[in-house]
């Protein structure tokens, strides 16, 4: 079973771009979800990272990314409600909870976490998007002779991420076929061989490297690769950050929490969240072919 989130070579533009290409379109996406702190802002940089997910196949990786992201960003609100009660909205008044003692539950501290989880759900699809799609020996290749030990730990952590998911949903496929008169397994169990296997399998990756000579002193020369989409992933990037980065500085997309919850949600924010994935869109557009509106205006002049 092959994780959603492994690498899948496939024809596609983003597939076909360079890294550095790529991590400037998606990244750019990542920087609105830092930037701002608008929930209106957050929801139009999370389209944005679901139009080119779906515009790249990577259909599956935005599900389980999107799934993951949920889970953590609800563990994230419940957090920020029980450690912070500041606000003046209170929701639910003076209920103890054990060593942290009487606390107050207020809408300015939930509109914190939701933020917080909005960021991280934006922050992990994009993420997802990269793994699926860009070639994790590429990234490798371009970084090793710059940073060698940074690049193999940032490629391995790239391919372990993907064979720990299908580890993980191979262990349940087994636990489910075992038949109903065997003892249930817990998640406890089921972590301790996740974690037994995944330790093994690093073992076995270090010796690998260690026989193939990856830590002997050479000169490594960078493989310049480039793509004829580069441009347009490279230009939209720098477009949404620039849009993001100006839209910030002139105060676009205000959001306030705490002592009261006050939001900015005027024609420009909107403008602004709107504006995400239509610029993330462009770089997968068609491009008309050259004399079709000749053709065109041809044809109707004969009709």
């Amino acid at each position: 079973m092959r994780s959603a989130l492994a690498y899948t070579p496939r024809p596609g533009r983003l597939q076909a771009a360079s890294a550095p290409a790529a991590a400037a379109y998606l990244g750019s996406i990542a920087v609105v979800a830092f930037v701002f702190s608008s929930p209106i802002v957050l929801a139009g940089a999370a389209a944005a990272v679901a139009v080119a997910g779906l515009a790249a196949g990577a259909r599956r990786a935005l599900a389980v990314s999107l799934r993951w992201g949920l889970w953590l960003g609800a563990t994230l609100v419940v957090v920020n409600v029980l450690v912070t009660d500041r606000g003046e909205t209170v929701l639910v008044r003076g209920y103890d909870v054990p060593v942290l003692g009487p606390m107050d539950v207020t809408l300015e501290s939930l509109a914190a976490g939701g933020v917080l989880a909005m960021r991280i759900v934006v922050v992990t699809m994009a993420f997802a998007v990269w793994s699926a799609c860009v070639d994790p020996d590429r990234v490798l290749r371009l970084v090793r002779p710059v940073a060698r030990r940074s690049a193999l730990t940032a490629t391995l952590v790239s391919r372990m991420v993907p064979v720990a998911a299908g580890d993980l949903a191979r262990l349940r496929e087994a636990a489910e076929l075992r038949g109903p008169g065997a003892a249930p397994i817990g998640h406890a169990a089921l972590v301790r061989r996740l974690v037994g296997g995944s330790l093994d399998r690093a073992l076995d990756v270090a010796a690998t490297l260690e026989l193939r000579g990856y830590a002997l002193p050479g000169r490594v020369r960078a493989v310049r690769r480039r793509s004829r989409w580069d441009r347009r992933f490279v230009a939209a990037g720098v477009a949404i950050a620039a849009i993001a980065v100006g839209a910030r500085l002139a105060g676009i997309g205000g959001f306030d929490t705490y002592p009261e919850l006050a939001i900015e949600a005027g024609a420009a924010t909107l403008v602004l969240s709107a504006a995400l994935p239509v610029i993330a869109a462009l770089p997968f557009a068609r491009r008309r072919p050259r004399g079709a509106g000749l053709r065109t205006r041809e044809a109707g002049a004969h009709d």
